[in-house]
């Protein structure tokens, strides 16, 4: 017998209706005689509507006690599933994620797993029962409540897939697989039958919302394969595996943006060998993720450093370049909001010199400047203007041949 893991995101519990259809296909597979683990996100825009709330009482609202008003949406969603699988006659059982023996480092809002006690998760498995576990959330050492980020369920789903060697993971979400670029921006996108770990990984960092990062690097540290698909629908999805199959010609395989990126420039630090360790440390301590990193040394010796941050970072980060600023001992800090950032993704590019090229090429074509660029073996990215960013993306996606064609799949 076969341990599955599933995972419905928001839109695919958001109303009964829809918990009702998630729970007739957990009901299919623990009808196909496998152990099934289903982990859920909070309904619909709940958690959004917490945040509001939250904001609402205060302008900065403390983590510790965001993370335990956030962790409530969950907590619903699992308690419903349960009720639906039950009058489907279905034996199950709801868990939080602490009960689900999920333990996190103690960084609130944007905790990481650090272990999963199975013993709770396998007795309910042994017993016949299927399991639905609270996506997004976790326990710190010394019991405090923790959430793992926007989009922490799907972290939750394989990292649990992870930990009792389950077979799959299957991300059931509202389109039906792993597409080329965002569908709901650009129409003429196309479903991807496959893509590798690497590929996934790099769009899924650069901006891409149907995986989130730390799922995909669970699922390539622990070769889970990862099935995306539509809840909605009974449709083939897409793959992420160590080496997709590639159709041919097809160097760039997607295309990620991502809006409200703000650059930072720290200016005229002391040129030291531990500046932009002291820099980087203390935002890192802080939990602050920083992208694009272009560093420039000025004629008298100083340093000059910017980097970008997702704009609702701004304000900490300033927070953070404050209280250090003796030891940076810089002279000014400016920023510039409004940006994007606009990648391309595939591992063919290894091989085929140019692409950033063709890139820099199309983005010039449609007489947009550049702020920031980012490169890899399998990416390139370039920060621009936000009002910019749907133009340029819909101008490389034809370029790069990723329109839809009919009847093809990549």
């Amino acid at each position: 017998m076969a341990t599955l893991v599933q995972k419905f995101g928001g839109t695919s519990v958001g109303d009964a209706a829809k918990i009702k259809r998630a729970a007739e296909r957990v009901k299919r597979a623990k009808d196909e005689g496998h152990e099934v683990v289903t982990v859920v996100s909070a309904m619909g825009k709940s958690t959004d509507a917490l945040v509001d709330l939250a904001y609402q009482l205060s302008d900065d609202p403390d983590k510790r006690e965001m993370d335990m008003l956030m962790s409530t949406g969950e907590q619903v969603t699992i308690s419903l599933m349960v009720m639906a699988l039950k009058e489907m006659g279905i034996d199950a059982v709801s868990l939080t994620g602490w009960q689900a023996g999920i333990r996190t480092e103690g960084i609130h809002q944007n905790a990481r797993i650090t272990n999963i006690e199975t013993e709770n998760l396998e007795r309910h498995l042994s017993d016949g029962k299927v399991v639905i576990v609270a996506g997004f959330q976790g326990m710190t050492p010394e019991g405090e409540i923790t959430t793992l980020g926007r989009g922490g369920s799907d972290t939750t789903a394989v990292a649990l897939a992870a930990a009792l060697n389950a077979e799959s993971c299957t991300i059931f979400t509202d389109v039906t697989g792993v597409y080329t670029s965002d569908p709901r921006v650009v129409p003429k996108a196309r479903q991807l039958k496959s893509i590798s770990y690497d590929e996934m990984l790099e769009l899924a960092n650069l901006g891409a919302g149907v995986l989130h990062p730390r799922a995909v690097e669970f699922a390539k540290n622990y070769s889970i394969p990862l099935i995306v698909r539509s809840s909605m629908v009974d449709q083939e999805g897409t793959v992420v595996e160590e080496e997709a199959s590639m159709e041919q010609n097809l160097v760039v395989r997607g295309l990620a943006f991502e809006s409200a990126v703000t650059k930072v420039t720290v200016e005229g630090m002391t040129s030291k060998v531990d500046t932009l360790s002291t820099l980087f440390t203390s935002l890192a301590e802080s939990g602050i993720n920083v992208d694009i990193i272009i560093q420039q040394v000025t004629e008298d010796q100083r340093v000059n450093v910017s980097f970008s941050v997702h704009t609702q970072a701004l304000k900490d980060t300033l927070k953070v370049l404050e209280a250090n600023r003796d030891a940076l001992n810089y002279t000014k800090v400016r920023y510039v909001d409004q940006l994007a950032k606009v990648s391309i993704v595939g591992s063919g590019m290894i091989s085929n010199p140019g692409v950033a090229a063709d890139m820099f090429k199309v983005i010039a074509e449609q007489r947009v400047p550049v702020e920031m660029v980012s490169t890899s073996e399998i990416k390139v990215s370039a920060v621009i203007e936000e009002k910019n960013m749907v133009k340029v993306v819909e101008a490389l996606h034809t370029f790069f041949e990723l329109d839809e064609r009919v009847g093809v799949k990549a």
